[in-house]
């Protein structure tokens, strides 16, 4: 009888316990969901500023017959950031590209399952690979503060390379908010 008492005490614990975990996790999952959009979102007013610089730029050729290397640079870079700085944001919201021929006809613990594998196998690895190689490129620019190579070019080539450790940062965080949740549903469905 106290056998029995035991392991009903332990079913109830172990209850509440996975209860406290997922609370948890969803809370780390907020945190990081919220931190991403807000990135997504800051960055994404850099494709206004881009058609502005764009417009501009085509009206100093063609109507006032001149123009800025550093303006048409500051372009470049501002693309470079919409993509670099974005890219969380984008897997965050389900838009990065994926072969759906398999995955749409998944169930829900289907589709945790490619995700957290995906997640795990694939996308933290290149992310941890990215960050670790891109060190001393960074490094380099860094040492001579390297600018354009064109004259009168921007003068902060070190900055635009230092977002690849950025968005290698932002990627891992946001995968391991998406592994989260795939545990969250592969536990969710595995006790209830």
């Amino acid at each position: 009888m106290a056998l029995f008492y035991l392991i009903a005490q332990l079913k109830i614990e172990s209850t509440q316990t996975i209860r406290q975990n997922t609370r948890a996790m969803q809370q780390i999952i907020k945190n990081i969901e919220t931190f991403i959009e807000w990135t997504g979102r800051t960055i994404s007013w850099l494709t206004l500023g881009m058609v502005l610089l764009t417009f501009l730029v085509v009206l100093l050729r063609y109507v006032f017959n001149t123009g800025w290397i550093a303006l048409q640079e500051s372009i470049n870079y501002m693309h470079a950031l919409v993509f670099l700085i974005g890219a969380a944001y984008t897997l965050k919201h389900n838009e990065h590209v994926r072969v759906d021929i398999i995955y749409s006809k998944l169930s829900e613990r289907g589709k945790a399952w490619i995700d957290l594998s995906g997640h795990i196998f694939i996308l933290l690895p290149v992310m941890l690979f990215i960050f670790w190689i891109s060190w001393g490129y960074i490094i380099a620019s860094w040492s001579v503060f390297e600018s354009s190579a064109e004259a009168g070019g921007l003068p902060a080539v070190y900055l635009l390379k230092s977002s690849i450790i950025l968005m290698s940062v932002l990627l891992i965080l946001q995968s391991f908010a998406q592994i989260l949740k795939a545990v969250n549903t592969l536990s969710t469905r595995d006790n209830a």
